[in-house]
This record gives C-alpha cells, sequence and structure tokens, in this order.
C-alpha cells in the first residue's frame, strides 16, 4: 500500500489548482459517499486530485487510487481500503471504478462497514448504479463532468474571467447581462477555436495532439469501455465505430434505421439500443419531439454529436457551420435543462421555449408567432434583435 500513497502523493503534487471545473464548487464534499460520471478526457481526475490537494491532509488519513493500477491486479480493494482506515485513512478517492470487477459491491461493504470513512469515486458516463448488482443510488450523491464550456475554455486558457449567464438573464436580452462582460472581451475571437479544440481538458496541454489524441479517446470507449455494459457484446465494438462514422458525416441525422442497420452490418433490431450506449458514452446526442415520454428502445427524431470538437476529428472533410452551431447549442445547454424538437423551430428547451438558430442574417419566418421563442443568431458579438449564439457558452 505505501507505493499507492505514495504515488497519491506525487499527482497531488502535480496538480494545478488555479482553474477548476464547473462542477468542483457544486459538489457538497462532505458527503459520505460522492459518485462523480462522465466521459473519458472530461477531467474527472484533476478533480478528485485538486479536492485532495485542498484538503492538505497527510497521504495517511487521504489518499488517491485509480482501480486501473497493477497494483489491483493481485490486491483486493476491500483489504487495501481495510488497511488504510486502520491506519488512520478516512477520505478515499477512487478513480475509474468500473475498471474494477463488482466495484458496486466493494464500495457499499466499505460504505456499510466504515460510517466515519468517506468515498469519492469516478467512472464512465456509462455506468449507471441504478443497475449495477448492488445499487448505490440511495446511499451515493451522484454528478455527471460534462466538457468545458466556451466560458470555462476562455477562462482557462486565455485568463478571460467571463461571467456564467442563467438562462433566464440570456433570454432576458443583450441589455440584460452585456456589461457583465469586459470592456475588450470580443467574443467570437476564439469561437471558432473552441468549437474544434476547446471541449476537452486535455486540448489545453497538447493543442497540435488534440484531434489525434480525441481520435484515440473515441476508440478507447467504444473497444474497451462498452464492455463494461450490460447487453453490449464487445465483438461488437468495430460496428459500433462504423456506426458512429457513419453518424457524423450525416449529423444532424434523421435516423433511418433499416438503412443504418444496411451501412453498419447491425441487426436493426439492436440499432436502438446501440444507439443508446453511443449516447451514455457522450459521443452521439439523441433528441426526441417535445412533449412526449422516452425509453431506450424508442426511435430518436434527430441525431447530433455530442459536442462540435468530435465533428473534426471524425469527419473533418464533412463539417457544416449550420451543424456545427446546432451542436453547440446542444451541447452547452444540455448540462442544466432538458432538449427536444419542436414541430416549428430547432429546439424547445424545458417543453417551454423555442429557439431557431441560424446565420446572423437569420429572422423569425419560421417561428413567427410563437410564444416564448427566439432566434439566435452566430457570427455577430452583441446583437440587439437576436441572442447571440455564443452566449450559450456562458451557461456554466
Amino acid at each position: 500500500m505505501e507505493a499507492l500513497l505514495d504515488k497519491s502523493v506525487r499527482l497531488v503534487r502535480g496538480v494545478k489548482t488555479d482553474s477548476v471545473r464547473y462542477l468542483f464548487d457544486k459538489i457538497v464534499w462532505n458527503n459520505r459517499l460522492i459518485g462523480i460520471k462522465g466521459a473519458r478526457g472530461t477531467g474527472k481526475t484533476t478533480l478528485l486530485l485538486q479536492r485532495l490537494k485542498a484538503l492538505s491532509l497527510p497521504p495517511h488519513q487521504a489518499t488517491y487510487w485509480t482501480l486501473d493500477d497493477l497494483y489491483f491486479t493481485d490486491s483486493g480493494l476491500a483489504d487495501t481500503a481495510r488497511l488504510f482506515y486502520n491506519r488512520g485513512g478516512r477520505i478515499l478517492f477512487l478513480d475509474e471504478v468500473h475498471k474494477y470487477p463488482a466495484w458496486s459491491q466493494h464500495i457499499k461493504n466499505l460504505y456499510d462497514e466504515y460510517d466515519d470513512l468517506q468515498i469519492i469515486f469516478t467512472g464512465s458516463s456509462i455506468i449507471d448504479i441504478a443497475k449495477e448488482e448492488v445499487d448505490l443510488s440511495r446511499r451515493a450523491l451522484m454528478y455527471t463532468l460534462y466538457g468545458m464550456s466556451y466560458r470555462e475554455y476562455m477562462n482557462f486558457k486565455y485568463r478571460s474571467e467571463l461571467p456564467v449567464l442563467s438562462f433566464g438573464e440570456i433570454i432576458s436580452g443583450t441589455q440584460v447581462w452585456q456589461d457583465k462582460f469586459p470592456e475588450k472581451f470580443r467574443p467570437l475571437e476564439y469561437f471558432a477555436e473552441y468549437l474544434q479544440q476547446g471541449y476537452y481538458p486535455f486540448s489545453l496541454e497538447d493543442e497540435e495532439g488534440f484531434a489525434t489524441r480525441l481520435q484515440q479517446v473515441i476508440r478507447i470507449i467504444v473497444e474497451y469501455d462498452m464492455a463494461q455494459l450490460s447487453g453490449f457484446d464487445i465483438k461488437n465494438a468495430q460496428k459500433l465505430l462504423q456506426l458512429l462514422y457513419i453518424l457524423s458525416a450525416n449529423v444532424p441525422f434523421k435516423p433511418n434505421i433499416s438503412e443504418l442497420a444496411r451501412k453498419s452490418h447491425i441487426h436493426r433490431n439492436t440499432i436502438n439500443e446501440y444507439l443508446h450506449f453511443l449516447e451514455e458514452a457522450q459521443l452521439i446526442r439523441l433528441v426526441y419531439p417535445a412533449g412526449i415520454s422516452v425509453s431506450t428502445l424508442q426511435k430518436p427524431e434527430k441525431i447530433f454529436l455530442n459536442n462540435p470538437n468530435l465533428a473534426f476529428a471524425l469527419a473533418p472533410n464533412a463539417t457544416d457551420k449550420g451543424n456545427l452551431r446546432e451542436t453547440f447549442f446542444a451541447s452547452q445547454m444540455a448540462v442544466h435543462h432538458k432538449i427536444s424538437l419542436p414541430k416549428q423551430g430547432d429546439f424547445t428547451i424545458n417543453d417551454t421555449y423555442v429557439f431557431e438558430i441560424g446565420g446572423k442574417q437569420k429572422g423569425r419566418k419560421q417561428i413567427e408567432g410563437m410564444e416564448h421563442a427566439f432566434v439566435v443568431v452566430d457570427d455577430v458579438d452583441f446583437p440587439a434583435l437576436h441572442i447571440p449564439l455564443w452566449v450559450f457558452g456562458m451557461l456554466y
């Protein structure tokens, strides 16, 4: 166990705390069991290490372990955790729990056995603790970490100190929020850069290698992480990748299940299930008509990629500006709001507000006469009549 503690100390020493993700200040850190899930590359590990560093506790009291460490190939989590506790350990940060067999059972046992041991764990976005062999949903306080907003990207990379805006402020009009921004702020200066490489925090470490690394992350998600899903046969990973590439070249996509099945060589009876798998992995976004209840086996009305960066990684020669606009809007709104498709317009938010997305010449024709309907325009800074698209990147 000493090797684990030493590794934790080195990792904590190396993590920077000058910038933290939006979720850091929203987590109720004193809860005894906390779970954080999210897609690969969104910063879950950094979040844990930053919290551990902020505690300023010695490693025998608080430590970080990643469960894909070779140490755990022949040493059990439960026994190691008990040894840590008996030596004075009280806070345990566990990363990549989905890679450890029967992880939920082990965490439940530790939670029940030691009422003064706090466990904070992270896992892939594909895990569903309510469907695990042991249901932790009544014990754990769960959070989801999404990729960086445009605001976070600007603040982290360019130290812009941009404000968080509420949805209500944004739709109330430019005069409500424009004065909250620095006088020299040029909102479109780096917007295209964000669309191409700003959603995943690892872009801040390696701009030149970002596209290659993101492609590698996508393959690992499909070929490795998907194996944790109940009902998914990992032998079909290549077919799932093929399905993802087909979608990426055609989004926004109104699915024809028979055609998708033919092109991807996946049986049409399982296409909807596989689409759901890709959404759980935060690679695509399934959008359904407003006002209906949604089930896993229901065909979505439209399919988008999860965020604009994926378009450049998966289909760099097929990126379409209109698609990028809609994908950006959906990716930023979905963190805190419900998205669906209206009969008129591009998106319905929270079953009430309708938005039409377009370029700076976009008018109200598609939503004329509708209540609670707004036009969102790209390529403008602070328009008087409509809402600029970039400002939805300030929601978190």
